[in-house]
């Protein structure tokens, strides 16, 4: 990579300060939108068949299932608690039907999102950097155990957001009480705050390990072990990705603002108008959201070649003979 791409910001001491050079890097992401455009292609090129299928397997369960779409006529923003019971009558109602196609859309979509990630991702780096190795079997199994670890986190998320439900909703409703509604909403957002923030901390290695394998021409558990054994980038590495958490925690507050714009001028934005508000915000949201994740990318590739032996305008690409030993330990 030569110096003309963007430098790495530096403290006085010499070592890398690794929000600032994400801020730059940022800034070269911007200036090179091609690669954001083949990000956003390849996700949506899953996504898109991934939404069809969910489509038609709802449509499947909804025909299945003793759902009354009457029960969701009335459902309105501005009466939290109707709205929620109507959803839930609805939900137990669907969820036999769900739950029986669940067992086997939910590997399919797993699957498929694991090899084509991959493949998606390799294209996209290799546009960037056209010296990196082509690793996509390594890459493959390295994606597919960051995407179960990512599935447990969601599960054990779930759980949570139950026993809040359980503890501030459900509970005192069956009580005859009011719900607390303030206390739930206040430990769904620091549980998922907190989620956020854990997830951040400690996935760094799962991503930076396929970026090392297709630097070093290295085998899955080589790059675990050296994703692990990274020294002094660690912490950059880590502050990067703690950064990318609060960015697409921040994007989802924009996204959720932005479409609640118009629900104060519901009686006369029509059902029309508010769909295509919402499909132009969600839109933003994807592509701003597959923005991040290249730059994430390419700040953690500038921040491993800045603490390089040799490294003083970039990273080298061995020829897979050089092995751990040209990792900084």
């Amino acid at each position: 990579m030569d110096r003309e791409r963007g430098e790495l910001v530096s403290a006085a001491d010499g070592s890398v300060r690794g929000t600032q050079s994400f801020v730059r890097t940022l800034s070269e992401c911007w200036s090179r939108p091609s690669l954001t455009a083949y990000e956003v292609l390849w996700r949506w090129t899953y996504g898109v068949p991934a939404l069809v299928l969910l489509w038609l397997v709802g449509k499947r369960a909804l025909a299945r299932s003793s759902f009354d779409i009457a029960l969701l006529e009335g459902v309105t923003v501005t009466r939290p608690l109707d709205a929620a019971q109507s959803l839930t009558t609805a939900l137990t109602a669907l969820w036999p039907a769900i739950s029986s196609q669940i067992v086997w859309v939910a590997p399919v979509l797993m699957v498929a999102w694991v090899v084509w990630s991959s493949i998606g991702r390799t294209f996209v780096l290799r546009r960037a950097y056209p010296e990196l190795h082509r690793r996509i079997g390594t890459v493959l199994a390295l994606q597919l155990l960051r995407t179960v670890a990512l599935a447990a986190v969601f599960v054990l998320w779930f759980v949570y957001l139950r026993w809040a439900a359980a503890t501030q909703v459900a509970g005192p409703l069956e009580r005859g009480m009011e719900p607390n509604l303030v206390g739930y909403f206040a430990l769904v957002i620091v549980g998922t705050l907190t989620v956020f923030a854990v997830w951040s901390i400690l996935s760094w290695f799962l991503s930076i390990a396929p970026l090392l394998s297709m630097l070093r021409n290295m085998g899955a558990a080589q790059s675990l072990g050296a994703a692990l054994r990274l020294g002094a980038v660690k912490g950059k590495l880590i502050e990067v990705n703690l950064v990318m958490g609060i960015v697409k925690i921040a994007l989802l507050v924009l996204a959720m603002v932005f479409s609640a714009t118009p629900v104060p001028f519901e009686s006369v934005a029509t059902p029309a108008f508010l769909h295509v508000w919402w499909t132009i915000f969600t839109l933003l949201y994807f592509i701003a959201s597959d923005f991040f994740h290249v730059a994430r990318a390419m700040a953690y590739l500038k921040l491993w070649g800045a603490y390089q032996p040799k490294g003083a305008a970039g990273f080298e690409i061995s020829n897979g003979d050089a092995g751990e030993a040209a990792l900084p330990q």
